[in-house]
């Protein structure tokens, strides 16, 4: 009791709280300790780069967005965003030792994939802001850095150029200059188009395109898109109807252990020849080398693979790209078939393009928004019915993201390769993901250790797969488009 005269002590101002949005809490939901809800992100630098300069480069860049100061909190309406009041930049960019780096056996990538592999595993603080920076000061004479950001913040899309406005396109850049998005304005078209985007709401028409700005700007819209008739409802009927993946070794339990691999890079030109003599597009052409190789690890290991078509839910963009670092979830999934009992890897990539050229036209991924607005207003155990539904349907999740065809610089350290992985939902154990830059093409696996144990055993034939298409593109008639037939009578030949 205070004295009289005395002043009483002042009651605690609680901090002001944002409600989070509809789709956003459903991504913070998702949360599960199989299938942690972040996106993973590994950069690796050509010089070596210093803890004090990286947390430079945080907090003047990345800490530009406020929301990276907030955590997420539950209330009474929701869940919210709320200033963390006791940020400490040093809990969240950390120095980091790669695991068994003594042991000469272990090369300095595989010792790298598995420290990335145990980040992969372990779930964010939720008592701190969801996001952390891991920086190997020394790794193959340069450094690298993992950066581990919550699904609920924002999409993979948004992400990765949240993490590429960490980076200029000059290694010393010009005073007051903006940050690196000089690519966007140069490539925007082309990269939107990759990603589906311009396609999409060309063929969708404008009136499309207005609803998808404005689900964009009002969640609750795409709810009642996905509730009503024509169209929309006859795609939503479809997704429910789709029946469950076939049974394979790449399902089954998940445990709470994940592994990650990534290949050598591919060259962007001989991916965009074999893609201009199969008519098809670069997206088409990489998914296919996947299938590919998950088709010949699968055989290795005595799955029985004949007529099997397997599928991977694939994220898509659904604002214009210049608007993709400002953060929260904008994109919808769509349904996309892998086909690993083809062996032709030309008739293969025919039937990955037939399927990305129906789901260009259709609202799948307009529905699956809505979807997503629905259940992060619904009951959890009815959101966690929706998950499980949904995810049985597919058997892995695969991501391309076209990124900057131009070299970029961190703190002027040369940003050598770049790889990311977002995160797997439900019961789904397989994430693939795509990435160019600076005119190669990054492919990476993360798997549950369940699964797959070792990734790196899928990722090595992604090369392979891709070289036997960039073989019969080379061999066939130059004249016209190679089609499967075509390619049966070359490899008959070679045979």
């Amino acid at each position: 009791m205070p004295k009289q005269g005395e002043d009483k002590p002042r009651r605690k101002r609680a901090l002001p709280k944002e409600a989070m949005s509809r789709v956003d809490t459903a991504w913070l939901r998702m949360e599960r300790p199989t299938n942690p809800m972040m996106i993973t992100g590994v950069l690796m630098f050509a010089e070596p780069m210093s803890l004090a300069k990286l947390k430079q480069v945080i907090r003047k860049r990345f800490l530009s967005y406020a929301r990276f100061r907030q955590k997420p909190v539950n209330t009474a309406a929701g869940a919210a965003w709320q200033d963390d009041e006791h940020f400490d930049l040093d809990r969240h960019v950390q120095l980091a030792a790669l695991p068994g780096r003594g042991d000469r056996r272990v090369s300095e990538k595989r010792a790298l994939e598995r420290f990335v592999s145990q980040l992969a595993s372990s779930p964010l603080d939720k008592a701190r802001p969801l996001w952390q920076f891991h920086l190997v000061e020394k790794y193959d004479s340069g450094s690298a850095l993992v950066a581990r950001i919550h699904h609920s913040y924002a999409d993979g899309i948004a992400l990765v150029q949240v993490l590429l406005s960490l980076t200029d396109t000059k290694r010393v850049p010009d005073k007051g200059s903006e940050l690196a998005k000089a690519w966007l304005k140069q490539d925007g078209v082309d990269v939107a188009r990759r990603v589906g985007a311009v396609e999409r709401y060309t063929r969708l028409g404008g009136k499309m395109f207005g609803k998808g700005v404005a689900m964009v700007q009002d969640p609750t819209l795409a709810a009642m898109l996905a509730r009503e008739g024509g169209e929309i409802a006859r795609e939503l009927l479809y997704a429910l109807a789709l029946p469950d993946d076939p049974p394979s070794m790449l399902r089954g339990k998940l445990g709470v252990s994940k592994r990650v691999a990534w290949a050598p890079p591919l060259d962007l030109e001989e991916v965009k020849a074999v893609g201009r003599a199969c008519d098809c597009t670069v997206n088409d052409v990489l998914m296919a080398a996947a299938a590919g190789a998950l088709r010949d690890y699968m055989l290795e290991r005595g799955d029985d693979v004949e007529g099997m078509t397997l599928r991977a839910t694939v994220p898509v963009n659904l604002r214009p790209l210049e608007h993709a670092r400002k953060l929260g979830n904008h994109f919808g999934l769509v349904f996309l078939d892998l086909p690993v009992g083809e062996g032709n890897p030309v008739r293969r990539l025919e039937h990955v393009a037939e399927c990305m050229n129906q789901l260009k036209g259709s609202r799948q991924a307009i529905v699956a928004f809505g979807l997503l607005a629905a259940l992060g207003m619904a009951p959890t155990a009815l959101q966690g019915l929706a998950l499980e539904l949904f995810s049985r349907k597919a058997s892995a999740v695969a991501t391309n993201v076209p990124g900057p065809q131009q070299p970029l610089y961190m703190a002027g350290r040369t940003l050598r390769e770049m790889m990311f992985w977002v995160p797997q939902t439900g019961s789904i154990g397989i994430g693939i993901s795509i990435l160019s830059y600076n005119g190669r093409v990054h492919f990476g696996l993360i798997a549950d250790a369940k699964l797959i144990p070792d990734p790196d055993a899928v990722i090595r034939r992604f090369g392979p797969e891709f070289d036997k298409l960039l073989y019969l593109a080379l061999m066939g008639d130059w004249e016209r488009s190679l089609d499967s037939v075509s390619a049966y009578a070359l490899m008959s030949e070679e045979g």
